[in-house]
């Protein structure tokens, strides 16, 4: 079979890539498929209310779910037993919410897992199982049927005086557990041109894709639109498909670039800081001021026998102050690096939550070359 120009190309890239791959490494490159998604081919998200039976007395109570109770009633009706009328009083039903996620492709009599959440005031799922329950998405067309057994990965015991809850028991899942009914239509093999995103936007990553696939095809079939999408289309010398262009350029090597952030969880203290980050010359100084109040009561009660007095209780109050005369003033020069930055910091004993406000501080003085995000 006659080789095409770009599988020697691509014959080319591979030797190449072998002599230098310590060049490579150092240059901590990443191949394109892991950091660009193709335009269209997505998951979908599916979701649907079922019945989950056969709980040994956790289920919901009809009282006070209603719609569990309609359901059921719903359900029996159509199975051909008439209960409209009666009162139903069982704890072996829940009404769930059923979710799951349709992945790109995938062909019809596929099997896909479900996650099972608990709607009304069952205590658990354990040893349920799903009814028969259709799965729709966004368009409201059904797309999956789910049923079978709830795994759980939790538990919960009851007594008199004590109650012990391990996880959470009214969230389950089943493996397998929807049947694809309806396929995607997606023919990417008819399409002439398509996108690229990029997972984490930014324009000199983009122009390096852009370069990197021009460069492997010979051709300028791919350009950088911003910094979130290369548009890539098919040479008219390209023998395959898109699927087949697809496959070869998703294994070139890049190196991705990043903008200088710090993100920063201020409900947990979490701070992560990127490899860039840089800050100018400034003096760092922090220190807290704490403040003890002890209260120790003591009782004070007359001598025995005596004929007047009483007993009493008085107050002793200890009061601790430390206004951290330990403080150190620190200085960091101009350019220094991420990891420059927290040595400093922890050698100035600052833990997260003070480091978070330094941070912030230090961006309000304008030293801090890099983004500041708080999530």
């Amino acid at each position: 079979m006659r080789k095409t120009r770009p599988y020697k190309a691509f014959l080319g890239f591979v030797i190449a890539a072998m002599l230098g791959a310590p060049l490579a490494a150092e240059a901590k490159t990443t191949r394109i498929k892991d950091i660009v998604e193709i335009e269209g081919v997505r998951d979908n998200m599916l979701v649907g209310y079922g019945l989950v039976v056969g709980l040994n007395g956790s289920g919901d109570s009809l009282g006070n779910s209603p719609f569990t109770q309609q359901s059921l009633i719903a359900m029996l009706e159509r199975l051909g037993v008439n209960t409209r009328g009666q009162k139903l009083n069982t704890g072996n039903v829940a009404a769930v919410m059923v979710t799951s996620t349709l992945p790109p492709f995938t062909n019809q009599g596929s099997r896909i897992d479900v996650t099972i959440s608990a709607l009304g005031d069952a205590d658990s799922l354990q040893g349920g199982t799903l009814l028969v329950t259709p799965l729709m998405g966004a368009d409201g067309e059904i797309y999956a049927v789910a049923q079978g057994p709830v795994n759980i990965a939790g538990y919960s015991a009851t007594g008199e005086a004590a109650t012990i809850i391990q996880n959470i028991p009214t969230t389950g899942r089943i493996a397998g557990g929807a049947i694809v009914e309806r396929e995607l239509e997606l023919q990417l093999a008819d399409y002439d041109q398509i996108r690229l995103a990029l997972r984490n936007p930014d324009f000199t990553t983009s122009r390096r894709i852009a370069k990197a696939i021009n460069g492997f095809i010979s051709s300028p079939a791919a350009v950088a639109e911003n910094a979130a999408s290369v548009r890539l289309k098919k040479p008219a010398s390209y023998t395959g498909t898109i699927v087949d262009l697809i496959t070869d350029i998703e294994q070139l090597p890049i190196q991705p670039d990043q903008v200088a952030r710090v993100v920063i969880d201020e409900r947990s203290g979490v701070i992560v800081m990127g490899a860039d980050v840089r800050i100018s010359t400034v003096a760092i100084a922090q220190g807290n001021l704490t403040i003890k109040i002890t209260e120790t009561p003591q009782v004070s009660q007359p001598n025995p026998f005596a004929e007047q007095g009483q007993t009493v209780v008085v107050p002793r109050t200890d009061i601790d102050v430390n206004t951290g005369d330990d403080v150190r003033l620190g200085v960091f020069d101009s350019g220094v690096t991420l990891q420059d930055l927290v040595t400093g910091l922890n050698k100035l004993g600052v833990s997260p939550r003070d480091m978070i406000t330094i941070l912030q501080a230090i961006k309000t003085a304008g030293a801090l070359q890099a983004e500041i995000e708080t999530m």
